[in-house]
This record gives C-alpha cells, structure tokens and sequence, in this order.
C-alpha cells in the first residue's frame, strides 16, 4: 500500500479523537499494541508499496509516545475512487476468525479511501503533523513517485475502542485498487492488550 496513504488513514485514525456519543465504543486508560509486524502481500510488480516501516517502542502504549519511519512508493497516481478491502482477523483458539463489518470498522469494503480522508481532513485544512513539516500530502490525489517519512515523534491520546476490540491476537490485510486494478496490498499482525 502507499506509504502516504497507509501513514495518512493510520495517523489521522488514532490522533482524531471519536466523538464520544458513537454507539458500541468504550473508553479505556490504557492499550498496549505489542509485536508489530508488516509485509506486503501483493504482486512483486505491484505499483504500490511500502518499503519500509518502523515503529518503537514494542509495546506501543496509548496513551503514549510512538516513534515511526516510513517510505515507499506509487508508480501510479492514486486518484478516486481509491478503494480499499480490509480483512481483519481475530485468534480465536488457536483459529483465524474474520471479525465482520460493524459500524464501518473490521472486515469492510471502503469504496472511495479519497473520500474518507476528506472527512478526516477536510480540503483547504492542513495535513497533520507530521506530514505537514515534511511536505507529505494526505489527501488524493497521491502522485506517483517515492515518498519518505524520517523518524517522527507521535503522541497517541486516549480513545475509544469498539467494544468488541478485545484483547488478542489481530492480523489486518489492506488492499488498495483503482478501477478494479489491484494497486498493493499490506498485512500487518499485533497483539491488542487493554484494560
């Protein structure tokens, strides 16, 4: 997946507070994501990928700091409708059980990611630090060409988590295509703690 886009849905999820009067969700103190991993999983020719990744510290506390690094690359500019297919699986039992689509988060068809980021950051509005520092877009369209974030400092307030994102084992499969052409794909498995 593009480093821009996956670093823009990401950041902009977890430093965008959840209005607090949205059904199903609970606020906790604390989340601990540990044993962050990554690796694309589309075509070797895939025109967009993700490099490389870094985040620390392992686990990652929110509320906390969180340093990450990033870069990657589009051979193609990414426009809308950009979609976007989420698997998201939960260990159930030593068994990889798909958790369902419920109020637009777990395993979703995001029709337009282009969209979406507008109503996190809406056109006109700055990009959020730090790809504002950095000169790194977080909106489409995405140009093609290589894109980098050097280590940047995070602070991941409290928030709220869907009831039903209980502690375990996760592993997340995006998908990004445009006119039904597979673009790139990443996967990503951490372990959620919470209390």
């Amino acid at each position: 997946m593009d480093t821009v886009l996956f670093l823009t849905v990401g950041l902009v999820f977890f430093i965008t507070p959840v209005r607090s009067n949205t059904s199903g969700l609970k606020k906790v103190s604390k989340v601990q994501l540990l044993g962050f991993d990554w690796k694309n999983c589309g075509a070797p020719d895939a025109p967009a990928v993700l490099k490389t990744l870094n985040v620390s510290p392992d686990p990652v506390s929110i509320p906390g700091d969180l340093q990450a690094s990033a870069s990657g690359s589009t051979s193609v500019e990414l426009t809308a409708p950009l979609a976007v297919n989420v698997t998201l699986e939960k260990e159930v039992a030593g068994f990889w059980v798909r958790v369902p689509c419920v109020e637009e988060l777990g395993s979703c068809h995001y029709k337009d990611a282009c969209d979406l980021l507008n109503q996190l950051v809406p056109p006109g509005q700055d990009c959020p630090e730090p790809l504002h520092t950095y000169g790194l877009p977080c909106r489409c369209p995405f140009k093609a060409g290589s894109y980098s974030l050097p280590q940047s400092d995070f602070y991941l307030p409290v928030m709220e988590v869907p009831s039903w994102l209980t502690n375990g084992n996760y592993r997340v499969q995006g998908v990004l295509g445009m006119q039904d052409k597979e673009l790139g794909c990443l996967r990503v498995s951490l372990s959620l703690r919470s209390n």
